[in-house]
């Protein structure tokens, strides 16, 4: 069986380092899954997501000349990249809220401190 960048297959995890996790796929050859491409969130430790033994769906990424094959296991999950991000904002639209809702919280912030220290206008003589 030839390998088809695109292709879902199945294999069984044989081994895992701090980088990735490396799958023997049904036709014999091995694989490498990249910890970034374990799941779609963020992935501090491999062993909270894979096992040794794990069976495993994967998208194979790339082949290349060496006999190296890139794999993935979150593109292979069912409907990865169907979910809508929402609409693209410019980056210009989104430093203009940041910057809004940072004053805000300047605003609040500066409101609570002075009503802490008795507000403006009055002194610490004025109330002796």
């Amino acid at each position: 069986m030839s390998l088809v960048v695109g292709a879902i297959v199945e294999g069984v995890v044989t081994g895992i380092t701090h980088f990735g996790a490396f799958v023997q796929l049904e036709n014999g050859e091995t694989g490498l899954v990249h910890i970034s491409e374990v799941a779609d969130t963020y992935v501090k430790d491999i062993h909270d997501h894979l096992q040794k033994r794990d069976k495993v769906r994967v998208k194979i990424l790339s082949v290349d000349g060496n006999g190296k094959i890139g794999l993935s296991i979150k593109q292979a999950a069912e409907g990865y990249g169907t979910h809508s991000r929402g609409p693209r904002i410019s980056f210009e639209d989104k430093l203009s809220k940041f910057l809004k809702d940072s004053d805000e919280r300047l605003q609040d912030l500066r409101r609570n401190t002075e009503s802490k220290r008795g507000g403006r206008g009055s002194s610490y003589r004025a109330n002796m």
